[in-house]
């Protein structure tokens, strides 16, 4: 069973609320033979233009579930979130059911919906390209990523001597992943 963080900003969470979260992101569960010990981290955001935004990160073992729904309505985010949890559960059940079904591992049950979906999310890796990594700080790889016109950019950080990538955000800032 999942723990539940809800938090709140610019609105207070109240029973109703943190009770109907929990009803809805717990449809996610249905998709475990045996649920997982995980916290379901929820952030409620509201905003002066009368929009509500909802924000689910679930982390697990082996894979990392992440939403987030903005709609006039605050439960209609909370459902919003909890379909996209669910076709992402189906996407990645999907996945492994291919995977494994060539060899001898037990198969989770396919659930209703499964079928119509897994033709539609097939991956088609359609060009590869190579790259040699050139040592350089952050700043010059966003030059770089803006020079090119690309949205990301893979280089390896001359401080760290780990690959980083920096990326072009939604809101036009920049952000930065460094591997471990």
């Amino acid at each position: 069973m999942f723990k539940y963080n809800v938090r709140g900003e610019n609105i207070e969470v109240t029973a109703a609320i943190r009770s109907y979260v929990e009803k809805k992101v717990g449809k996610v569960e249905k998709y475990f033979n045996d649920v997982p010990e995980a916290t379901a981290h929820v952030n409620l955001k509201t905003y002066s233009d009368k929009t509500a935004k909802v924000e689910v990160t679930i982390p697990l073992p082996y894979l990392v579930l992440r939403a987030e729904e903005t709609s006039p309505d605050l439960y209609g985010s909370v459902d919003l979130v909890t379909d996209k949890l669910e076709r992402q559960m189906r996407k990645y059940k999907t996945k492994i059911n291919r995977r494994t079904r060539g060899s001898n591992a037990v198969v989770p049950p396919t659930l209703p919906g499964e079928e119509q979906e897994s033709m539609e999310d097939e991956v088609n890796i359609v060009r590869t390209k190579r790259l040699s990594l050139k040592p350089m700080d952050s700043e010059e790889a966003v030059l770089q990523m803006d020079m090119l016109g690309h949205n990301f950019f893979i280089f390896e950080d001359a401080d760290t001597n780990g690959t980083s990538i920096v990326y072009r955000r939604k809101d036009g800032k920049y952000g930065l992943i460094e591997t471990e």
